[in-house]
């Protein structure tokens, strides 16, 4: 870990770090360790994620503000604020959120691709981050 990350975390704030755009309309923020990552996710209105799986990643997820349509295999909900669910590893999904909605999110192990800077945003110790998937 370089040594700006080391001055911030374990502990930090998101408070005036900018997101990382995942996909267009989907920003993030992320913090991770040897074994889990959390996020904190954003959807422009209108926004959806097309149908697709983590196979080798769990995923739980929280609404915090707004409303989402989330589809887990055949399965269709309607999730609002304080909802949850989860996405089983190879379970596919797909999202849509007609006027944008916030939720936390938590994957495990920790999928590469959802980390902004791999230097700020992974707190591992020497030996940590040997789970941790490309997708």
């Amino acid at each position: 870990m370089s040594s700006a990350a080391q001055d911030v975390w374990p502990f930090g704030t998101w408070n005036g770090l900018g997101s990382f755009e995942l996909f267009p309309g989907v920003r993030l923020h992320a913090i991770g360790g040897d074994q889990v990552l959390l996020c904190r996710v954003s959807y422009d209105a209108g926004k959806s994620v097309a149908r697709h799986a983590h196979e080798h990643t769990e995923q739980v997820m929280v609404i915090v503000d707004g409303e989402v349509d989330v589809t887990i295999g055949d399965d269709r909900r309607h999730l609002r604020t304080g909802d949850v669910c989860v996405m089983n590893r190879g379970v596919e999904h797909e999202l849509y959120s007609e006027d944008g909605v916030t939720f936390f999110e938590a994957l495990a192990p920790v999928p590469l691709d959802h980390v902004p800077d791999r230097e700020r945003d992974l707190v591992l110790r020497k030996d940590g981050g040997s789970q941790h998937v490309e997708r």
